[in-house]
């Protein structure tokens, strides 16, 4: 059988005549979402939690029914993948281990205007997110942070809140003041804010990365309480507080470097002035006594540490200024990524 131009035409208008109008008047009044128009993802990264992860999904879903939900799942030995799946999510693996490496693959696959970023253990308040995507859209910000609160001890023990307050005051005297639960797993996120965040960690300090890559290009930000829970009996917790702990602080040490070179350096440069001025009074004491300077070894030294003081000094100077052009290029891809404003294709009436 042949179609010549005036058939295909005619079959395709026909078939054009068939497909439901999905423009935003015809889509009935009740049945819109308060967040019509915007694609909402609800990225869950995941190992060993087939004890929670069907009902993380259901409690999402009942609280956001527009949203689409992927389960990434890391190396995980027990049924995680397949009770994801049967819970009706996408389900995608990520075979490079730790948090961070999974937050970085959902980050450059999926594609949506807000990004709803949870662990999949249960502890967190699905209920919560409607009211943090409000919080987003209407205030046109790129990241709405879940603080914890909880008064069960067992949800959150005494060692985490301890090492969460000193970690987030470290980031707090550094990078500023705005966030008082850096390493809450809860967070909602605008396009922007995901697109141009580069994910470099590859466990737990994923959280670190995001708080300072939020405050460092001083991105519109709020926090609100979300309640907090205990993991069910079945589950267990992945985070070891003295080994992640360090890891943390270990991260924040090196974004001070990267973000604050001439204050990192010029704490270094102190710290070896300071040793060189300790190791030369004695020195100076002796020559100014006797007019000798009888242990040469300790002279050298002294003044090796001076220059490297001075050198350590200059090379802040420098590289501050490579950094102001790095947060300068962040800035300006970060501002090329379209607002809600630009998002929204069907606005509701």
């Amino acid at each position: 059988m042949t179609f010549n131009r005036e058939t295909a035409v005619s079959a395709l208008s026909h078939a054009r005549r068939e497909l439901p109008d999905t423009s935003a008047d015809s889509v009935p009044t009740h049945s819109r979402s308060p967040f019509f128009g915007f694609r909402i993802a609800v990225l869950i990264p995941c190992y060993n939690e087939q004890a929670t992860i069907a009902a993380v999904i259901e409690q999402f879903r009942d609280a956001l029914p527009e949203s689409v939900i992927y389960v990434y799942d890391n190396n995980s030995t027990d049924g995680t993948a397949a009770a994801a799946r049967a819970a009706g999510a996408i389900v995608r693996p990520e075979t490079l281990q730790g948090k961070g490496n999974v937050v970085r693959r959902m980050f450059a696959d999926v594609e949506a205007d807000v990004f709803i970023l949870v662990d999949g253990d249960a502890t967190y308040d699905a209920a919560s997110a409607p009211e943090m995507v409000r919080i987003l859209i209407e205030n046109s910000l790129d990241m709405v942070n879940g603080r914890r609160t909880s008064e069960i001890a067992a949800a959150y023990r005494p060692g985490h809140r301890l090492g969460n307050r000193v970690l987030t005051g470290l980031v707090a005297n550094i990078f500023g003041n705005r966030i008082r639960d850096m390493l809450s797993g809860y967070r909602v996120l605008s396009r922007r804010f995901v697109k141009s965040f580069p994910a470099l960690s590859g466990g737990f300090e994923i959280e670190t990365e995001l708080t300072v890559h939020a405050l460092e290009l001083r991105m519109p930000i709020q926090e609100v309480d979300t309640p907090y829970r205990d993991r069910p009996p079945e589950s267990s917790s992945k985070l070891h507080t003295i080994r992640d702990g360090i890891r943390i602080l270990r991260t924040i040490v090196v974004l001070i470097k990267e973000e604050r070179p001439l204050q990192f350096f010029t704490a270094l440069s102190l710290a070896f002035a300071a040793i060189s001025v300790a190791l030369g009074i004695p020195l100076f004491q002796t020559y100014f006594e006797t007019g000798l300077v009888p242990r040469l070894p300790t002279a050298i030294l002294a003044t090796g540490i001076m220059l490297l003081a001075f050198l350590s000094f200059f090379c802040g100077l420098v590289l501050d200024t490579v950094t102001l052009g790095r947060r300068e290029a962040k800035r300006m891809r970060y501002l090329e990524i379209p607002t809600f404003d630009g998002m929204v294709r069907n606005p509701p009436p």
